[in-house]
């Protein structure tokens, strides 16, 4: 089994970013653009590197390699961007890899692109942003380029790659490092840890909350220590937990609702299937029904949000009760978009930058309720 952060760490260690591995501060795959750019340099990496792994690390500064991280990224979905965008799609998967250094909340983002081994080639199933549909990218040294003649794929880099890969091979060492870790960082939230067919360990540490019959845990952290890898991360969401020998299952739950009056709803259920050959499956399913609200309610609270917005916007000031409402503004906008109001959705993207520079409880709601429609899109 790789270690997750040693192959981070001694991808970083060769020779900058190259045809088999690219670095990024960050990616947005929230507007045309950000998709755009991520489906270019998925599509390079899979072409040049037909027989071995390709990697795209997230969350270090391009300069000097220096580590800094990105927000927890939870969209098991991006395999259905790479589908809906690619021809020949190579089969793609995101890891949220913890680094002691970093605080509670970031991860470095690891994309793996595994080969397809079957000689085909990759490339844009229809046009998005400036690239249109039918274009081939690769990659030239540490740059993803369009081509548009013939080309004859070769393997130059599948001994690198295997070099690199089993450099990083887990250890007792860097799981023990691991574990101990966690629950050093995790000793307020009654830190926890199964081992699963005598091989994987498991850990995880969350604050409970009996509501009615059921308990739910709230500052949710999720980690598989052989790799890792974060499994799961969240603030403000409640999660159920329920495990086996076999087995460990996530149900995670969003709060929604209108001028306070906010019920559960469940949105995701995750379950991890260790197996006997020292893999594991995971598996997710959208289970969310959005709450419904009849059309005049709902403008009365979009007209509301739309005259803060327009404050925000004209940098007008707010009184105490307008900065007390700002963290349900996109809130209102979720709702209003899931009971077929279209334009909320430019309304919520048009509010992120604001609320980031104005209130950060407001900003990190509005990042929840991004992730809840990212889900929903994908799905």
């Amino acid at each position: 089994m790789i270690n997750k952060r040693l192959l981070i760490k001694n991808l970083l260690a060769h020779n900058g970013e190259n045809s088999f591995y690219d670095k990024k501060l960050l990616v947005d795959i929230g507007s045309k653009e950000g998709k755009a750019k991520f489906l270019k340099h998925v599509c390079s990496l899979s072409n040049t590197n037909p027989v071995s792994n390709s990697y795209i690390v997230i969350g270090v500064e391009d300069e000097n390699n220096r580590i800094v991280g990105v927000d927890f990224f939870d969209d098991s979905k991006i395999q259905n961007l790479v589908n809906a965008y690619l021809e020949h799609p190579p089969i793609v998967s995101y890891e949220n890899v913890q680094f002691p250094h970093l605080p509670e909340d970031k991860v470095v983002g690891l994309v793996s692109i595994r080969p397809k081994n079957d000689n085909s080639i990759c490339a844009l199933r229809k046009n998005i942003w400036k690239y249109w549909g039918g274009t081939v990218f690769m990659r030239e040294g540490s740059i993803s380029k369009p081509k548009v003649f013939d080309i004859e794929i070769k393997d130059i880099n599948s001994e690198i790659v295997a070099a690199i890969e089993q450099n990083s091979q887990n250890n007792i060492e860097l799981t023990l490092d691991g574990f101990h870790d966690f629950i050093l960082k995790s000793r307020d939230f009654n830190p926890k840890y199964k081992v699963f067919k005598e091989y994987f360990v498991l850990c995880w540490a969350a604050k409970p909350k009996l509501v009615g019959d059921k308990t739910f845990y709230s500052r949710v952290n999720i980690q598989l220590i052989n790799e890792q890898v974060k499994l799961f991360y969240s603030d403000l969401d409640e999660v159920e937990i329920q495990y086996d020998d076999d087995k460990f299952e996530i149900l995670e739950y969003v709060q929604l609702g209108l001028q306070n009056k906010f019920k559960y709803y469940p949105l995701e259920k995750v379950s991890i299937q260790f197996k006997d050959n020292m893999h594991y499956d995971i598996e997710s399913q959208l289970v969310f029904q959005p709450p419904q609200y009849d059309q005049k309610t709902l403008r009365h609270y979009l007209n509301h949000n739309d005259s803060l917005l327009k404050k925000l916007t004209k940098k007008l000031p707010l009184n105490s009760a307008e900065k007390k409402e700002l963290i349900n503004m996109s809130t209102i906008y979720l709702i209003a978009y899931l009971n077929g109001f279209e334009n909320s959705l430019e309304k919520l993207e048009e509010a992120k930058p604001l609320l980031k520079q104005i209130q950060k409880k407001a900003y990190e709601r509005l990042k929840d309720n991004m992730r809840i429609l990212r889900k929903i899109k994908y799905n």
